[in-house]
């Protein structure tokens, strides 16, 4: 490992320390369910914070909410106050820093801005270039939503050149893949488990002449037991090939000359495929890591020894925090929302009094279509679905009012544990640095593209190095 490798793995390491460091000295303001407390349980010991907080005017929390730099400006001020009085020194110069630096890996940049905002792969020479016409994108893009479009071409122009084969991982219909056949005239491997995507993509792949394959796999079920009698997991091709190609994942489908990339392969998916390209010595990797929370613990399990050694226990709730940024949300998106809580919230209380029991009562998720009818509506179709009788507390109203008053409350709880979303992400990515650095890889940490394409902009570039 060379000087520069080093420092960059001390660098991380460091940065990581400090990011934990202020999330275990702050854990009483972001590890907090807000649905289940009845006043800010952090008040006595934060009374700043708190005055503060209640001074904001509702109509002023969205946009606080949705931009990291004002909410911080805008509660840093009294918290600081507060530590001064409980004598306790926070770096609160973490809240808006970032980790994204402007470092070249590979001979390829990646910035913390991403360039622009809309990215594009074309230009007049693209044929030649192995690139995309004007013609070629219309077919790309076509049943792609715009952000996600761009999110996919940005992705892939900051994937460095190295000439290797392309593992996608959780493919879906390959549209990122089938870009890097195109744009980068690599061969492609696409992995995905719903069969239709496969059959879809592969299909487009055909069409194009693109050197796309799928494979249609569990990722969970890789070099499981099972896989060798699992007839699900099949390539995508011709018929004729097929029955050659059957049962290819009875083993780790990454290797050595590979380069694998996960764009918003969620939770518990992208950390595994990060562990099989450190067992398999995968030669580079990048990933844009998304939806923490959707792992099969019932807490986050930490990748690399420094995240181990930490005390935070994360659960899949607090894992949750990174995501509650509603930065693409427009206006009715945003009404629809605060409207669902107030329900939520109002019929919470509701059930508390109709059972005697002073505790939170999830529901399910619930359908656009229920919040264009009445909350009396609402509050029935809870009560069948979670069996509790309402007897005479049917002053449906009158719950929904305090259903308002408590959404004040929950909003307000939330806006301070944002204030360390960033960090709390932040400290995620890192531990994925941090194991991959571990596992004999030089990694740069980056942003791909602008927050206002997608907040998850994060990406992971890595390559094994030599000894």
């Amino acid at each position: 490992m060379n000087q520069d490798n080093l420092q960059q793995q001390l660098t991380y390491s460091q940065k990581f320390s400090e990011l934990n460091q202020l999330l275990e000295q702050s854990a009483a303001l972001w590890q907090v369910r807000a649905f289940e407390v009845n006043a800010l349980p952090w008040a006595e010991d934060f009374p700043q914070l708190a005055e503060a907080v209640w001074a904001l005017a509702d109509d002023e929390l969205d946009g606080l909410d949705a931009e990291q730099s004002l909410l911080v400006k805008a509660l840093s001020p009294a918290l600081s106050q507060d530590l001064r009085a409980l004598g306790q020194d926070w770096d609160l110069s973490l809240l808006t820093a970032s980790i994204a630096e402007r470092t070249v890996f590979n001979n390829k940049t990646v910035t913390d801005k991403a360039g622009v905002a809309e990215p594009s792969l074309m230009d007049n020479t693209a044929a030649q270039q192995g690139g995309l016409s004007f013609d070629d994108e219309a077919h790309f893009s076509a049943h792609i939503k715009g952000r996600k479009w761009q999110q996919i071409t940005a992705f892939v122009q900051h994937l460095p050149q190295l000439n290797l084969p392309v593992l996608e991982w959780c493919a879906g219909k390959g549209h990122l893949g089938r870009l890097i056949a195109k744009a980068r005239g690599a061969e492609v491997v696409s992995l995905e488990w719903q069969a239709p995507l496969c059959e879809a993509g592969q299909a487009f792949a055909d069409k194009w002449q693109l050197s796309q394959t799928f494979i249609c796999a569990d990722a969970f079920a890789i070099g499981a037991e099972h896989a060798a009698t699992n007839t699900s997991i099949t390539t995508v091709e011709a018929p004729a090939q097929r029955a050659a190609n059957a049962n290819p994942l009875t083993t780790n489908p990454l290797t050595a000359r590979q380069q694998a990339v996960a764009l918003h392969a969620c939770g518990d998916l992208h950390v595994r495929l990060l562990t099989l390209a450190a067992e398999a010595g995968t030669q580079a990797l990048a990933i844009s890591p998304c939806c923490y929370h959707l792992i099969q613990a019932s807490h986050y399990q930490p990748l690399s020894n420094l995240a181990q050694q930490s005390s935070l226990k994360l659960s899949r709730h607090d894992l949750q925090l990174p995501l509650q940024q509603s930065v693409i949300a427009n206006p009715k998106q945003q009404a629809l929302r605060h409207q669902e809580i107030a329900w939520r919230l109002g019929f919470d209380a509701l059930q508390r009094e109709c059972r005697q029991i002073d505790a939170y009562l999830p529901l399910p998720s619930l359908k656009q279509s229920q919040l264009s009818g009445s909350f009396t509506d609402f509050c029935l179709w809870a009560a069948e679905t979670k069996a509790v009788n309402l007897a005479k507390n049917k002053d449906f109203e009158a719950w929904l009012e305090i259903g308002r008053q408590r959404q004040q409350l929950t909003r307000r709880i939330d806006l301070v544990a944002h204030l360390f979303r960033t960090v709390l992400e932040q400290w995620l990515i890192l531990d994925r640095a941090c194991f991959l650095q571990e596992q004999g890889y030089g990694v740069c940490v980056g942003e791909f593209c602008a927050n206002s394409v997608t907040p998850r902009n994060s990406l992971i570039l890595a390559q094994k190095m030599s000894v």
